[in-house]
């Protein structure tokens, strides 16, 4: 194998690719690289058994030469080293070449590498998957939909599939679902597909996070294809594996008030703030606890108190209070997060009583959803 490439190509190909190797493997294999040149171009691959990430470098674009293939072949370079030299090559274009008993030179201006690599053909297949149902989406939508939900998802082992995310279609929508059961984020957005097509699977929130990172900023469409266990999405030149966790995900629609005894209209900016100001007196210990309570003519007061340390009063002008009067206490963390996933200048807090979950949402809005459960104080 021998090829000459444009550095700054093989620099963004190897970073996107990083992103699924791991060095803790039982695979020795996968702390490597894969590299396969082909008549077509550069395909790179990198997998840690649960996210598989190929990226693909044509040999031509917009009439630009990016890769000139001498000889195709593939070979598996250790991913650390690869990776670090790649970056600080002296010079724009690089040239690898395998040569005998899989040893790999890799040239740049006046410096010259020499890798010992690995046999392509001992590195795992990637999933095959047959692509009947697939559907699309916006890049900018889905990375919204990852951004609104995915930070609600649980990070204790405990309870394995509370780290994924729900993601259910049916009727042409897309519901996406996070809860680590003290929060809950959600989104729906209409979606091509066969409306026949039905899903009800869990994605770990660790494979859209990185899937995130990865997707360009802008509004191509991401082809997304599930099976039994595996979920592919597809953007341009870039395949995104990741392995689906096995199990039900609990019906969380019976957990979402469909009435409610107060309502709050706010400024989003001005309520963060003030939750962010109270909590910083509620970090001491483990309890980041604020108390929020509706006063009269359409005031609210955000409150914070540690006895050892002090306490912190705030009273914010709501744009409208109504129903019952109101004193709840919840995680200032869990109200600031919900607040920055929202979209829009206000937002509505709808509460059914002290003890049961409230939920937030943009005004107007009916496709994002954050519901936090209070914590006990009064």
């Amino acid at each position: 194998m021998r090829f000459i490439i444009q550095r700054d190509h093989l620099v963004q190909s190897v970073q996107d690719v990083m992103k699924a190797v791991t060095s803790r493997t039982t695979i020795p294999i996968l702390t490597g690289i894969k590299i396969v040149a082909s008549d077509e171009g550069v395909t790179l691959t990198g997998s840690d058994s649960d996210v598989s990430i190929e990226s693909f470098i044509p040999k031509e674009e917009e009439d630009k030469e990016i890769v000139d293939i001498k000889q195709t072949g593939a070979i598996v370079l250790q991913a650390k080293f690869f990776s670090e030299m790649v970056k600080k090559l002296p010079s724009d274009t690089v040239e690898i070449e395998v040569q005998n008993h899989l040893q790999t030179v890799i040239r740049s201006g006046n410096s010259e590498f020499n890798l010992i690599g690995l046999d392509a053909d001992e590195y795992p297949h990637l999933p095959q998957i047959e692509e009947e149902n697939l559907f699309k989406i916006p890049t900018d939508l889905l990375k919204a939909m990852i951004r609104q939900t995915s930070f609600a998802v649980s990070t204790s082992e405990t309870r394995p599939i509370l780290t994924g995310v729900n993601w259910k279609i049916e009727n042409n929508e897309l519901n996406c679902i996070a809860t680590d059961s003290h929060r809950l984020a959600l989104r729906k957005a209409k979606v091509e597909i066969d409306p026949a097509a039905h899903y009800n699977v869990v994605i770990p929130g660790k494979s859209l996070n990185e899937l995130s990172k990865i997707l360009a900023d802008n509004n191509e469409l991401v082809e997304i294809v599930i099976t039994e266990n595996q979920i592919l999405f597809k953007a341009k030149h870039l395949l995104f594996f990741s392995r689906l966790l096995e199990g039900n995900y609990p019906d969380t629609s019976r957990l979402i008030p469909n009435e409610s005894k107060t309502d709050v209209v706010l400024q989003t900016k001005e309520f963060l703030q003030a939750i962010d100001r109270a909590s910083l007196l509620a970090r001491e210990g483990r309890n980041n606890v604020v108390k929020f309570a509706t006063l009269e003519d359409k005031i609210v007061e955000i409150s914070s108190n540690t006895p050892e340390v002090g306490k912190v009063v705030e009273e914010i002008k709501g744009l409208s209070v109504d129903g019952e009067e109101l004193k709840i206490s919840f995680s200032a963390k869990y109200m600031m997060d919900a607040l920055k996933a929202l979209e829009g200048t206000e937002i509505k807090v709808s509460f059914t009583g002290a003890m049961r979950p409230f939920i937030i949402q943009p005004i107007n809005d009916e496709t994002i959803l954050q519901l936090i459960l209070p914590v006990r104080t009064y």
